[in-house]
């Protein structure tokens, strides 16, 4: 299998490069710059900015399904606006290029609390990342009208923190997971296994879904 990973060398990302290659899928890695990545005979690099989406439909063509991990950064100013567009030159890109197969991780904001009340509108969630949330909410709201996709939309638990690589946790779909009253965790590490298990045996073909403990 063929794959692409955009945001190669973000958190998650690199995580997921990782994971791939451990699995023996033939990976291009799209980054601003190659930072950590590992030398790997199935790995290819392709430094780029996903804004030039002509650019990135180039990378995308030939492959079997693009892997999103994108970020523009949850410091960044103009926090909605850079995300909101990125996302979009992204599935753009992924239109142009003919590549049918799409998962893109999302975030926990996402997910449903309550019935109709989705985390990132409660009053506890983080100010300062909440425009990036709505954000991609937005994305997956586009998603869900996505006829020409096989789209997947992955929101992580609550708690995404480094750890370690278990292979143990539970799915979900829209609704945030729980550990009694508290929101439930899980490692970038596992998150990049829930990435990978759903692009090899799909689960979740033009839907959302989550992972944690």
């Amino acid at each position: 299998m063929k794959a692409v990973i955009i945001g190669a060398t973000g958190f998650v990302g690199r995580r997921v490069v990782e994971e791939a290659l451990a699995r023996g899928l033939q990976v291009t890695a799209i980054a601003r710059q190659k930072k950590d990545l590992p030398d790997n005979a199935n790995l290819t690099v392709a430094l780029g900015d996903v804004a030039d989406s002509q650019w990135l439909a180039r990378q995308l063509r030939g492959h079997d399904v693009v892997i999103s991990t994108y970020n523009p950064g949850w410091g960044e100013d103009n926090l909605y606006e850079k995300t909101a567009r990125g996302a979009q030159q992204i599935l753009d890109a992924v239109k142009q290029s003919g590549v049918k197969r799409l998962l893109y991780v999302g975030g926990a904001g996402s997910l449903e609390v309550a019935p109709g009340v989705e985390l990132v509108d409660t009053p506890q969630f983080p100010e300062n990342i909440r425009p990036g949330a709505q954000a991609v909410r937005d994305l997956r709201n586009k998603l869900q009208q996505e006829t020409q996709l096989d789209w997947t939309y992955l929101s992580p638990a609550a708690l995404l923190e480094p750890g370690k690589r278990t292979g143990q946790f539970r799915l979900g779909t829209t609704k945030l997971l729980m550990n009694g009253a508290a929101p439930a965790r899980i490692s970038v590490e596992d998150l990049a296994v829930a990435i990978i298990d759903e692009i090899e045996k799909p689960q979740f073909i033009q839907a959302q879904f989550t992972a944690a403990y």
